[in-house]
């Protein structure tokens, strides 16, 4: 395995450790169909809430938000919509959400939540 899917797995790890502490409900991880693959999806009290996160160990190729770009987004849109497709029974509203974790090799990782990335 590459070293950096080790650590995106590892920042994967650590946003569900910190979703969990904030409330939320794990529904899935690496959910994937032949479009792509959602991160987390997990349940907010009534709301079901698709995340991506993206892990840095440091901000030399910039801030892990930065590789949100509007072609990202709309994917996190569309693999969302095939996602309820496929789980009819789950109801209420829906929310895009971004976890950045920046995991430096000496140092304590930091984890920051946007909500309603594409509102």
């Amino acid at each position: 395995m590459a070293r950096k899917d080790i650590l995106g797995r590892a920042g994967e790890s650590l946003a569900v450790e910190y979703l969990r502490r904030e409330g939320f409900t794990i529904i899935e991880r690496n959910w994937r169909c032949s479009s792509g693959e959602i991160d987390i999806v997990a349940r907010d009290g009534a709301t079901t809430v698709f995340i991506e996160v993206k892990t840095r160990s440091s901000l030399v190729t910039g801030h892990p938000f930065e590789a949100l770009n509007r072609s990202k987004l709309a994917r996190m849109r569309r693999l969302a919509g095939l996602w309820c497709d496929g789980h009819p029974t789950v109801r209420g509203d829906i929310r895009l959400d971004a976890i950045a974790v920046l995991s430096p090799a000496f140092d304590a990782p930091s984890i920051e939540h946007l909500r309603m990335v594409d509102a």
